[in-house]
């Protein structure tokens, strides 16, 4: 399955990112998860193992826990794939960026009075 219709799962979007600072195991996720979601541990589990599968996960035994981290590599096809569509926003974005230096450099300064 395409990472895009992988992550077009809230429940699945979340756990990425909750993976992409760092390897997490089963346990710590599952409790973030139920927590914001209300959803099962199973299905938790569920949504893990379609990661798993669909290779934007990899997962390694440690001791009797399982510890998830993000596999980059369909990320990745998925960024170039966006890059056709980069055009889009980019524009906007530069002078949103040009507007707020601006904006900063005509601020005035305060000073504290003592």
């Amino acid at each position: 399955m395409p990472a895009l219709d992988l992550l077009a799962e809230p429940v699945r979007r979340r756990i990425l990112e909750l993976l992409a600072s760092g390897e997490r195991s089963s346990g710590a996720v599952t409790e973030v998860i139920q927590r914001e979601f209300g959803i099962t541990q199973p299905a938790v589990s569920l949504h893990l193992r379609v990661l798993r599968e669909g290779g934007l996960v990899s997962v390694r035994p440690d001791g009797a826990r399982l510890l998830y981290a993000v596999n980059a590599a369909p990320l990745r096809d998925m960024e170039l794939w966006l890059a056709g569509f980069r055009h889009f926003w980019t524009p906007h974005l530069d002078r949103l960026d040009a507007e707020l230096t601006r904006s900063r450099r005509q601020k005035p300064k305060h000073r504290r009075n003592r």
